[in-house]
């Protein structure tokens, strides 16, 4: 049988699972207005506060294909911080700041490409989302690494606090126009392309 693959904007305050112990106190994937297929899965993560870009298949080596090539692959979010951020502290974002990875050990996070940029035309506010009128920043940040929550320690190693966290794409993989719980179908060969990986299989 033939894998299936996927691509959805998770919403804010969803997991990216279908199964959790806290079942019935966090949304899952299933919950999504659509019928995914047995074995489907998330190839990695946005946490449950984050929003945006998430891959999802029924093909188990996509993950492995992925993240753990010898090439890394640039993921993009868009974040809202908050506060107007300064020239010279975009600056030190741009050159790395250093992060804590473990309660001992820190990392320099040096990001691909931060840039400031305006809100989206047409972007909904959530729900829970500080009004326009309070003093924020809106930041494009390119990663090729993946730590633990390495956007927002990164914005908070500036004095800054992470408001809204959305990955607006993965390599050509984007989000574009689509909403929170859509979900749309793609080809394998789309998948493959958009996502810059060649496949042994």
């Amino acid at each position: 049988m033939a894998h299936r693959y996927f691509i959805i904007y998770k919403p804010y305050n969803m997991v990216s699972q279908f199964i959790s112990p806290d079942k019935g106190k966090v949304k899952l994937l299933g919950d999504l207005d659509f019928s995914f297929p047995e074995g489907t899965h998330a190839i990695g993560r946005l946490d449950n506060h984050s929003e945006g870009l998430l891959l999802l298949t029924t093909n188990q080596n996509v993950t492995r294909l992925l993240f753990e090539g010898a090439r890394p692959h640039q993921r993009t979010y868009l974040v809202r911080a908050k506060g107007h951020m300064l020239p010279e502290t975009l600056q030190r974002l741009q050159n790395g700041v250093a992060i804590r990875i473990s309660r001992d050990m820190h990392y320099v996070a040096v990001p691909h490409r931060v840039t400031i940029v305006p809100k989206p035309e047409g972007m909904l506010a959530r729900p829970s989302e500080p009004p326009e009128k309070a003093p924020h920043t809106w930041l494009l940040i390119t990663l090729t690494e993946g730590k633990y929550h390495q956007v927002r320690k990164m914005v908070g190693a500036v004095k800054h606090r992470c408001q809204r966290l959305i990955r607006v794409s993965i390599e050509d993989m984007e989000l574009g126009d689509m909403q929170p719980g859509e979900v749309r179908e793609l080809e394998e060969s789309v998948f493959f392309d958009r996502l810059k990986i060649v496949t042994d299989l």
